[in-house]
C-alpha cells in the first residue's frame, strides 16, 4: 500500500470526551488505555507504558496501573512500612522510588495477590503523580489528587469534585 508522505498520520487513540468520576462504577472496574503513559522521576523515565490498566472508581481520579516489565523495577526498593487493604482489591505493597541518593518514600503501589475480580492487576505498578516529578497520560502532564492516601491521575479529560481533599474523607 502506498501513503502519501505528505499525510497526516492517524491518531493511534481517539480522543476522549469528558468522564465525571461520579459516573464510575462502586466497586471499581478496570479498563485497558493504549495511551502512552510515562513516570519521570529524579531525570530518569522510572516506567513508560501503552499497556496500561486504567481502574475507575466513584469519585476518584484514574488510577494507571502499568505492567512491570514495562517499569525499570531496579529502581523500585520495598517501603520499610508499607501495606493498606482496599475493600475490592485486596493487600497493597508500597515501593520506594531511589534514583541515586534522591528516595521518593512510598511513591509506588502493587496488589502482588489481588482478590479474584482484580487478578489483570497483580504485580502491576501504581504511582503516585504527587510523589514523582512528572506524570504524562497521551503527553497530557497530570495533576496528582488530593490528599496522601489516593493516588489518582487527574487529566483534562476527568471532572470532580474529587475524593481526597480535606474534608472529603466521608463521601
Amino acid at each position: 500500500m502506498y501513503l502519501d508522505p505528505l499525510d497526516e498520520p492517524a491518531p493511534r487513540s481517539s480522543p476522549r470526551g469528558p468522564e465525571s468520576v461520579w459516573d464510575y462504577p462502586r466497586p471499581p472496574t478496570m479498563s485497558k488505555d493504549d495511551r502512552v503513559v510515562v513516570v519521570e522521576c529524579a531525570g530518569q523515565v522510572v516506567a513508560e507504558s501503552r499497556g496500561t490498566i486504567r481502574v475507575l472508581e466513584t469519585s476518584h481520579p484514574p488510577v494507571f496501573y502499568v505492567p512491570p516489565q514495562d517499569v525499570r523495577t531496579e529502581l523500585l526498593f520495598p517501603a520499610a512500612a508499607g501495606r493498606t487493604w482496599c475493600e475490592w482489591k485486596g493487600a497493597a505493597r508500597y515501593w520506594d522510588v531511589v534514583v541515586g541518593d534522591d528516595v521518593r518514600a512510598r511513591a509506588a503501589w502493587t496488589y502482588p495477590r489481588p482478590e479474584p475480580a482484580y487478578t489483570a492487576l497483580a504485580d502491576f505498578f501504581a504511582f503516585y503523580p504527587g510523589r514523582v516529578d512528572r506524570c504524562t497520560v497521551g503527553g497530557e502532564v497530570v495533576a496528582a489528587q488530593e490528599g496522601d492516601f489516593y493516588g489518582g491521575w487527574i487529566t483534562s479529560e476527568v471532572r470532580g469534585p474529587f475524593k481526597g481533599a480535606p474534608g472529603t474523607q466521608l463521601w
